[in-house]
């Protein structure tokens, strides 16, 4: 047992300073194991030493998935290794072979956690989500079921169940995106109505948006260029105002 901080300092390092190096590195898989089970930000470090070890050294992790999932909680748009995170998320979701069940609860997770997170995290996490229909076309239902959300009297998708093939996602719709297409940030809105047109084969790269801040989301509106905009039709008569206006018929400077 080791304290949650030397926990991720370890684990920052594990993957590229230490595991390289070893000799037999499935020594490390009770250790990886039992930091994945831990929970919060540790879970999330420990994804990387459990990928070298699947990966390359044949590791079974009979509920990995089911773990990845209770992973996905509010808080992952806004922790510090959010990047580091969806990056190791997107390799274990890319294999096809995958069950759409499994995928289809990913993407509704996604989703209905994205309905609280900021601005930064939505351009990154929409393209996420986009890429999953791509490389798994059977979860189109959830975008394409006829009727939608407006024929439902309820959504199906069972938020708080931890197992995802009992989360009755499949059934469900992915009203959350089309509530994203009304969102106060334009780009977030533009980003969302991609989701209305057929997507395209190719991918979207995510890989300039898992980092995107919300510094930098600022700082690139407030170097846009600004365009004059009429914001009156009337010309003024004087300093009271519109002609014809009643204030400015019964008084004068003179």
């Amino acid at each position: 047992q080791l304290p949650p901080g030397l926990y991720k300092k370890v684990l920052v390092i594990l993957h590229d300073s230490v595991l390289p190096y070893m000799n037999e590195p499935t020594l490390m898989m009770d250790f990886l194991t039992v930091a994945y089970g831990i929970g919060g930000a540790i879970s999330l470090l420990a994804l990387n030493g459990l990928f070298i070890l699947i990966h390359q050294h044949n590791l079974e992790y009979p509920d990995f998935y089911k773990k990845l999932y209770s992973l996905l909680d509010p808080s992952i748009y806004h922790v510090k290794y959010r990047a580091r995170f969806f990056h190791l998320t997107d390799l274990f979701l890319s294999s096809s072979h995958l069950p759409a069940y499994l995928v289809a609860a990913f993407i509704k997770r996604l989703a209905r956690l994205a309905l609280t997170a900021p601005p930064e995290a939505l351009l990154m996490i929409i393209p996420f989500i986009c890429n999953l229909f791509r490389r798994h076309p059977a979860c189109r239902v959830l975008v394409h079921r006829p009727g939608g959300p407006a024929e439902m009297s309820e959504d199906p998708y069972v938020m708080e169940e931890q197992e995802p093939s009992e989360s009755r996602a499949l059934q469900s719709s992915l009203w959350e995106i089309q509530s994203l297409q009304n969102h106060y940030h334009p780009d977030v809105a533009k980003a969302a109505a991609v989701l209305n047109q057929s997507l395209s084969e190719m991918e979207d790269d995510i890989s300039g948006l898992l980092e995107l801040s919300a510094y930098e989301l600022f700082d690139k509106e407030i170097k846009k260029k600004a365009v004059d905009v009429p914001l009156e039709f009337e010309q003024v008569r004087g300093l009271f105002g519109k002609k014809n206006d009643i204030f400015a018929e019964h008084f004068s400077l003179e």
